[in-house]
């Protein structure tokens, strides 16, 4: 073991793209949700279903539920 993996040790962890999309579309969701625009609204609402999009592209069977349920 380095001196790097000591220091950080889940430096070598990666998440998967679906994962990634995943993860960011409920981000979005949130971020919708939060919003005091109808601009900032609907821009985080379509960054939200392109990424569930994403997900879904990379195979991932429970991206359509984070699209309709976030």
């Amino acid at each position: 073991m380095s001196l790097w993996d000591s220091l950080v040790p889940e430096a070598w962890i990666m998440e998967s793209n679906a994962f990634y999309y995943r993860r960011r579309a409920v981000e979005e969701r949130m971020a919708a949700q939060r919003s005091i625009t109808e601009q900032a609204r609907a821009w985080h609402s379509k960054l939200a279903e392109d990424f569930a999009a994403r997900a879904s592209a990379c195979g991932d069977s429970t991206s359509n539920g984070i699209a309709a349920t976030a």
